[in-house]
């Protein structure tokens, strides 16, 4: 398949830069795999629309402030991204600046952008893979603390404010790593998950740490010849036997998110879904056969992204890209801040299921 094959037109004013002011209250598109059907509902209808004996997936990963402003001794101004904390004064980044900064540059941080800098820094000490490895001289996680912001999506066209330190998390969020919202799980708010427990819907955790990669664009034009980028996830025993529960009584696996399908099909990648803990470069498009999910509760995806591909290959490319043309008509709000669609998968795209 072609990457232009995943391509649709969406006007800017469509991509939301806010979010609601209550996490439920987002518009709810239903798209049935098999025979492409659209409904058009409130997220608050979760609760007809799962089933007593359903299994919820969700990504417990928590958003760090992840985005740093600075200056080289030049002066020369700098954005920073902590792509990954990897001790407890290193790390992997992404930088901006007018020259790439070479091993030994050192930057001092600021508090904001434009601002001048204070006396804490870091230093540049090599390349990996695209990144920059830096070394702190205090820990990683206190230079976060102090001078950190959220690092909101490049399309939401405003600086972070105070709000964005809890919209931009789940309220599930508890172990911390990403870099980018699990933003299906935005939705959420803790009296709809009671509610949908007290219904018989269970619920069980993994932990996918989303890196920026996730909003890098396809480049290629044969998606076949993409290349993923790497995302640290945690599969545990107990989302394993949740799941073969679930199955046991005939309820559905329904992923919270794009990250949650990725955790779990990469855990299954072997024909069984075991515990699992590692890196993952996995890219599902369509062609793709799902091991472990029935549906998938996410948002609107950037047109030609990996996360619109995963999609496509769930509940069929010509249903998917029928169902966006639908929203954009419909007015829908797109992207992190957006509305949110629930996809049931087209029985093709599945494998055999016990």
């Amino acid at each position: 398949m072609q990457r232009t094959d995943f391509y649709y037109d969406l006007p800017t004013e469509l991509i939301a830069q806010r979010p609601l002011p209550d996490r439920g209250a987002s518009r709810l598109l239903c798209l049935q795999g098999d025979s492409g059907q659209i409904a058009h509902r409130g997220f608050s209808d979760l609760e007809a629309l799962l089933h007593p004996g359903d299994l919820l997936v969700f990504n417990n990963t928590r958003v760090i402030p992840a985005r740093l402003w600075g200056r080289k001794a030049t002066g020369g101004a700098v954005e920073v991204l902590i792509e990954r904390v990897t001790g407890d004064r290193t790390a992997l980044a992404h930088i901006r600046a007018s020259k790439s900064p070479k091993p030994g540059t050192r930057i001092h941080v600021a508090k904001t952008e434009g601002a001048e800098p204070g006396t804490d820094s870091f230093r540049v000490t090599g390349r990996d893979e695209g990144l920059h490895l830096i070394e702190t001289e205090r820990p990683v996680a206190e230079l976060m603390a102090r001078y950190g912001h959220m690092p909101l999506p490049p399309y939401i066209e405003r600086a972070d404010d105070v709000a964005d330190q809890e919209r931009y998390q789940t309220v599930y969020a508890a172990r911390e790593g990403a870099v980018a919202a699990p933003t299906a799980g935005l939705h959420f708010d803790q009296a709809l998950i009671r509610a949908l427990v007290e219904r018989g819907v269970s619920t069980t955790e993994v932990t996918l740490h989303v890196g920026a990669g996730t909003f890098q664009p396809v480049r290629v034009d044969d998606i076949a010849q993409h290349q993923m980028h790497a995302e640290y996830l945690e599969v545990g025993q107990d989302t394993c036997d949740a799941i073969a529960a679930a199955r046991e009584r005939g309820g559905r696996v329904v992923a919270v998110g794009t990250t949650a399908v990725r955790s779990l099909e990469t855990a299954a990648a072997g024909g069984t879904l075991r515990p699992y803990q590692g890196d993952t470069r996995l890219f599902i498009h369509p062609g793709y056969r799902f091991r472990c999910i029935d549906a998938l509760i996410t948002n609107f995806h950037l047109p030609e992204s990996t996360l619109l591909m995963l999609v496509s290959a769930l509940a069929g490319r010509e249903a998917v890209m029928a169902a966006y043309e639908e929203a954009v008509r419909e007015r829908y709000r797109f992207f992190s801040y957006g509305d949110a669609m629930f996809v049931t998968a087209s029985a093709s795209a599945l494998t055999a299921r016990p």
